[in-house]
C-alpha cells in the first residue's frame, strides 16, 4: 500500500473520523466501526484531505478531465478542496461543481454551483463514502441533465466492501454495473483493518483482537462478494 494511503488511514483517525465501538447505520446494521466525513472541521484538515483525493485520483483516473462533481452537501467542500490541491500538486487547472438541493430561480439561477457543464466534459464524481450507492441515483440524472458529460468515474475516501440491501455485490461494485463507470476509494475496509490491527497509536491499540474478532463476524454476515 502506498505511503500516501497508510498516512490517510493514520489522518482518519487522528481526525476523529474513523471510529471503532458499535454503531447503528441508516441501514439498521450493526457495525463495529463508522466513518463521519462531517467531523473534517478545519482548514487544515480540508488540506490534508484534499491532498490525499488528489493523489488518489492522480493515482487511478489521471488528470485528463475537465470538472471535478461533489454532490450536495458533503461533497462540495470535498470538490473544493481537491481541485486546490490538483492545482499546487501537479499544475493542472481542474474545475469544480456542485449541485444544489433546491434549484434557485432568481440570481445565479439554477441547480449547479460552481463551474456549467458543457458537452463533452470530461467529469470525476467525488463523495465522502458510498454505502448503498443510492446517491448515484441522484447524482447521475442531475448531470445528464445539465450537459452530454462523459463520467470518467466516482472517488470515495472509504469503501465499507460491503453488500447492498437488495444485493451481494459492493456498492462500488454496483455503481460500475449499474452505470458504466468504474468506483474507486482511497483505502478499503480490509486496508484499514490490516493496517491498524494490532498497532499501538499513543498507547491504545483501536483494532485489537476482539475488535478484529467483531469485523470479521461483521463480514461474515455482510461482507460483498467480489
Amino acid at each position: 500500500m502506498e505511503d500516501y494511503r497508510q498516512s490517510f488511514i493514520d489522518f482518519m483517525v487522528d481526525c476523529g473520523v474513523l471510529r471503532f465501538g458499535e454503531f447503528t447505520l441508516k441501514s439498521g446494521r450493526k457495525s463495529p466501526f463508522f466513518m463521519n466525513a462531517g467531523l473534517y472541521q478545519d482548514g487544515s484538515q480540508l488540506l490534508r484531505l484534499g491532498e490525499y483525493y488528489a493523489r488518489a485520483i492522480h493515482s487511478v483516473y489521471g488528470l485528463d478531465f475537465d470538472v471535478l462533481f461533489g454532490p450536495a452537501y458533503k461533497g462540495i467542500p470535498l470538490a473544493v478542496a481537491t481541485v486546490i490541491e490538483i492545482s499546487r500538486l501537479y499544475g493542472r487547472n481542474i474545475k469544480y461543481c456542485a449541485n444544489r438541493k433546491e434549484i434557485k430561480d432568481h440570481g445565479d439561477k439554477g441547480i449547479l454551483l460552481g463551474s456549467r457543464l458543457h458537452d463533452g466534459d470530461r467529469v470525476v464524481i467525488i463523495e465522502d463514502v458510498t454505502t448503498s450507492g443510492a446517491s448515484m441515483a441522484e447524482t447521475v440524472p442531475i448531470l445528464r441533465q445539465q450537459a452530454d458529460v462523459d463520467i470518467v468515474g466516482l472517488m470515495v475516501s472509504l469503501d465499507r466492501e460491503e453488500k447492498g440491501i437488495d444485493t451481494d455485490r459492493s456498492a462500488l461494485q454496483d455503481i460500475k454495473d449499474k452505470y458504466g463507470f468504474p468506483a474507486h476509494a482511497i483505502v478499503t475496509m480490509s486496508e484499514v483493518t490490516e493496517y491498524l490491527y494490532g498497532k499501538d497509536i499513543d498507547g491504545t491499540v483501536l483494532i485489537d483482537d476482539n475488535v478484529k474478532a467483531a469485523i470479521d463476524t461483521y463480514y461474515a454476515q455482510y461482507g460483498a462478494q467480489s
